[in-house]
């Protein structure tokens, strides 16, 4: 046997999807054919080039004992401590030149070799297929010494013939991979670029007579309670469904009455496929997708996606993951009220759709395709266009269907993401059509809706997707009939988004807007030793993205960020809202499926955020869409006139397959009467002596008026007027929005470096009163503003009164005073909690009394930006004071300054100082999704006009 000393790797920069592969069937998890994984440590050499080494190393008894040693499945520049290379992040620039199908010769190499002994035993007879479920980005594979083949299409599955090659022990399996290939062009997803073998390799036993493709059609008529099930299968068998008593051959139909498949209902029937050699496991959901009356229905029913984009990710592993991290995934969805995942920008390892299937979520599958790096030159010469490429774009969208096919959680297949237009989708899209009627296709960017069965944007602001909804968006007619996804919305990026509340608003009003998916589910953070997350850059890329890959709902160790916790209860299930006067509840099921008999209802009553007596609530299980009127017990009395309000929560009675009984699935918050307000007699007077004025419990600098202590609590820096907040990535806004990015506005105009002018200090015979202007170099607006500091003898109170002057044309960040603390840690507070909160991201805060450590108040965002505020606030405790707020306030505190957070790129920047900053804001902007979507609505604007607000403060000691 000979081997070419110069191999030719033409293979590389060819358009097609490869050759020597078997074509695309169903994937099984399991069946009682053997198999074997080749997932382990594997013998690795890297190559700068694609032609550096001859293919040697695939001759039976090649020595690489020399060779490292990689992971698989993994990404080998995740693996070596840097020695095989580094991750790349872009959004959507090619980090190579635009040059198809070409790609550079500097094109890193993995040569991968594993040698497997069959198990004692492995059945003789049939043959064998081995398998990979996912490789980047293309594969050149030999077994024994035997060139099998290559191919492409990194997050789809290939399968090579190989019992006739297979020997007892001793085989030689051997893999080159590049990093760069033709395949590449059309796998521009915002993602790393992080080559490898991630996915499952296995050898599988195929007996003769044994399960070939199959199709399982399983139907629901929601008139008669029926499902109807058929399974086409390659090779002729019997299917038995032992709970329905089905035992029919294969292509045979049988109707028999079911429970559907629902994501909130998610009815799985066990069944088997059973032909002369193989016995198959199925997993059965009837249910019917259909367009109808211009909506998406299931089983009937139109639904509304609750949804997100989830790439596959986890920050040491990079895309190779395990099952356990699939299932924290898909139960974390659904503790979180999310019914609904677009599998963004590719098909997922076909173990998380068996968890969609399981645990209950609609599906829109999405083909490896994007070539969005295209736009850069107005999309000329992208492949989706270009009829060479049309036969890998049927491969990948076969290779998807064929593999996923029997999912019923799958409601879409989508053609891919941002890949412009062209003659290869509409190719795409009319064989799927033809090869699965049952479903319906998406893809977002064909705006014209000619090869989709919906309407589907990406981040339309709130304004259009309202004329979307009332069909005034224009379009064809064609269009104006099929219903509206946001298949991207609400941008998780940093602190945000915001804003997820309005649209959801909207999604509920208009019957054409069937909801949308936040985009996304994780940050891409990157494991990092010094850094703690690395994001794009860190890596000393020559192109990349920044922290733009960091937009998720939860952080990279998958805890909930502030953003999910927020949608949850946006999406919530079931809507609570009540009457405090009349002591009534309005209790609706938002569900499309299911009753509320899975719900347990409790009541608890509240004075001064302190639960004083609880119980049950008596709510009829409503059907979907139902809404019923209960009634509360009479409040519990109450002789220190305090503040009260009833909280009534939707708990799981019983534990699920997902959460415990208990779990919290909805809940609401109302007044149970008027709020007392406070009351303050000034009676002290100002004294002035040795440089200082003391004003009851408080002491002054007679000069400046700044606030030195209170009853002995020293204060390190006085309260003064603040506008700046460390701009978040939506305040920054993306880069083509370059009118309205309010981070770079603020920055212009100079609000991050104001400057306080001292006017005068006046000691009246009631009042302390500093006047001030706060304004910016450079600039002619600015901020009059007035302290008058008055006392009872033992409380001190601040009021300040802010008048703009100039011409203010934008908002301000933030409203409130700054100071800050010589000690603090623990805080106490009553009001919005337990997290942070702002003004369009405030609908999970629930007013109580809350406990906290200054470092448990901080959001820990990859990138340092404005976090951890708490929203209306009644009162908080911290360092020996308690400050009250007239009337409620934003409450923040952290061990570093606004500035120092403001400068900071990662959070291991930031190092605790001696003094901890108190912001207390009368106001705060709005957040908006504007790092990629719209900004803040105009009514969550901060603008600069007149305001006057109020703090008392006191000791706790």
């Amino acid at each position: 046997m000979s081997f070419r000393t110069s191999p030719s790797a033409d293979y590389v920069e060819d358009v097609s999807p490869g050759r020597g592969t078997l074509p695309p069937r169903a994937w099984y998890a399991a069946s009682d054919a053997q198999s074997l994984s080749l997932n382990g440590n594997w013998r690795f050499r890297l190559s700068a080039t694609a032609d550096a080494e001859d293919d040697s190393f695939a001759e039976e008894g090649y020595d690489a004992g020399g060779w490292a040693e990689v992971a698989v499945p993994g990404h080998w520049v995740l693996q070596g401590d840097g020695a095989f290379g580094s991750p790349i992040y872009t959004n959507h620039l090619y980090p190579f030149p635009v040059d198809p199908p070409h790609v550079p010769t500097e094109n890193p190499t993995g040569d991968h070799l594993r040698v497997f002994d069959l198990p004692s035993d492995w059945p003789s007879d049939g043959g064998a297929v081995l398998r990979f479920d996912g490789v980047e980005s293309c594969a050149r594979v030999w077994l024994n010494g035997t060139e099998l083949g290559e191919f492409k299409g990194s997050r789809l599955p290939h399968e090579f013939a190989v019992g006739h090659l297979l020997k007892p022990g001793g085989n030689t399996l051997a893999v080159r991979v590049h990093q760069w290939s033709a395949g590449s062009y059309l796998e521009d997803q915002d993602q790393w670029w992080l080559p490898g073998i991630f996915r499952d390799v296995t050898l599988l036993h195929r007996p003769a007579g044994g399960v070939g493709d199959f199709f399982v059609h399983a139907s629901y008529d929601h008139t008669t309670g029926e499902g109807t099930l058929r399974v086409d299968s390659d090779v002729d068998g019997r299917v038995t469904v032992p709970a329905l008593d089905i035992d029919v051959a294969t292509g045979e139909s049988v109707t028999v009455a079911v429970e559907p498949w629902t994501a909130e209902t998610p009815r799985l029937y066990d069944g088997v496929l059973a032909t002369e050699g193989e016995r198959v496991p199925l997993r059965i959901g009837f249910r019917t997708v259909v367009l109808e009356d211009g909506l998406v229905k299931v089983n009937g029913r139109a639904v509304l996606f609750k949804g997100v984009n989830r790439h596959e990710w986890h920050h040491e592993q990079g895309r190779a993951l395990d099952l356990e991290t699939m299932r924290e995934d898909v139960l974390l969805m659904k503790r979180h009220n999310l019914n609904a995942v677009r599998t963004s920008h590719y098909p997922p390892h076909p173990a998380f759709l068996d968890l969609c299937d399981e645990y209950g979520l609609w599906v829109i599958d999405e083909c490896d395709l994007e070539t969005h790096g295209f736009t850069e030159q107005d999309w000329r010469d992208n492949p989706v266009d270009d009829d060479r490429w049309t036969p890998a774009l049927l491969d990948r969208a076969a290779r998807m269907v064929e593999r996923d096919k029997n999912h019923p959680s799958i409601v879409f297949w989508s053609l891919g993401n941002e890949a412009g237009t062209g003659r290869g989708l509409t190719a795409m899209a009319e064989w799927i059509h033809g090869r699965d009627p049952e479903r319906l296709v998406h893809y977002e960017g064909d705006w014209n809706c000619r090869d989709t069965d919906v309407y589907s944007r990406m981040y339309a602001f709130h304004d259009e997707v309202e004329k979307i909804g009332q069909r005034l968006d224009g379009g064809t007619r064609g269009r104006r009939e099929l219903p509206f996804i946001q298949c991207e919305y609400g941008h998780a990026m940093g602190n945000g988004p915001g804003g997820i509340a309005d649209y959801q608003e909207l999604f509920e009003k208009y019957e054409r807007l069937q909801g949308g998916f936040i985009w996304e589910w994780i940050d891409h953070g990157v494991k990092h030793p010094e850094l703690g997350y690395a994001y794009g850059g860190d890596f000393g890329e020559e192109l990349h993205d920044g922290n733009f890959v960091c937009d998720g709902l939860v952080f990279p160790d998958r805890t909930p960020s502030p953003g999910l916790i927020e949608y949850k209860k946006v999406i919530e299930p079931v809507h609570i809202e009540g009457d405090g006067a009349n002591g009534t509840v309005h209790v609706t099921n938002k569900q499309d499926f299911a009753d509320l008999s899975a719900l347990a209802f409790e009541w608890s009553c509240q004075v001064d955020g302190e639960t004083v007596e609880s119980g049950s609530l008596a709510v009829p299980a409503l059907a979907p869409g139902e809404s019923a009127e209960v009634k509360l017990p009479e409040p519990p009395a109450d002789g220190r006139g305090g503040e009260r309000q009833w909280t009534v929560r939707a708990l799981l009675a019983d534990d699920t397959s997902w959460a415990p009984k208990g779990h919290v699935v909805a809940w609401g918050q109302f007044a149970a009467g008027a709020r007392p307000l406070p009351s303050f007699p000034a009676t002290d007077r100002p004294v002035r002596e040795a440089g200082r004025i003391t004003l009851g419990p408080a002491a002054f600098d007679a000069r400046t008026g700044a606030l030195l202590s209170i009853g002995g609590v020293p204060v390190g820096a006085t309260p003064r007027l603040d506008v700046w907040r460390a701009p978040t990535d939506n305040d920054e806004g993306a880069e083509w929005q370059t009118d309205t990015r309010y981070g770079t506005l603020w920055r212009t105009l100079g609000l991050h470096r104001m400057r306080h002018r001292l006017v005068s200090v006046e000691a009246g015979d009631d009042a302390l009163t500093v006047r001030t202007r706060v304004a910016p170099a450079a600039r002619e607006v600015g901020l009059d503003t007035v302290y008058r500091w008055t006392s009872d003898g033992e409380r001190l109170r601040l009021s300040v009164s802010v008048t703009p002057q100039g011409d203010w044309t934008v908002p301000l960040p933030r409203l409130g005073v700054r100071f800050g603390l010589p000690e603090a840690d623990a805080v106490e507070w009553f009001g919005g909690g337990p997290g942070e909160a702002y003004p369009d991201t405030r609908a999970a805060s629930m007013v109580g009394r809350w406990r906290s450590t200054v470092d448990g108040l901080q959001t820990p965002y990859l990138r340092p930006q404005e976090n951890g505020a708490r929203a209306d606030v009644r009162w908080v405790e911290l360092g020996g004071l308690r400050i009250e707020g007239d009337p409620e306030f934003w409450f923040t505190a952290r061990r570093w300054t606004t500035e120092q957070l403001d400068a900071a790129r990662h959070r291991t920047d930031l190092t605790p100082g001696d003094t901890v900053w108190v912001n207390l804001d009368h106001g705060q902007h709005g957040i908006g999704s504007q790092s990629c979507g719209p900004g803040p609505l105009p009514k969550y604007f901060l603008k600069a006009e007149p305001a006057e607000f109020a703090f008392v403060f006191s000791t706790t000691g």
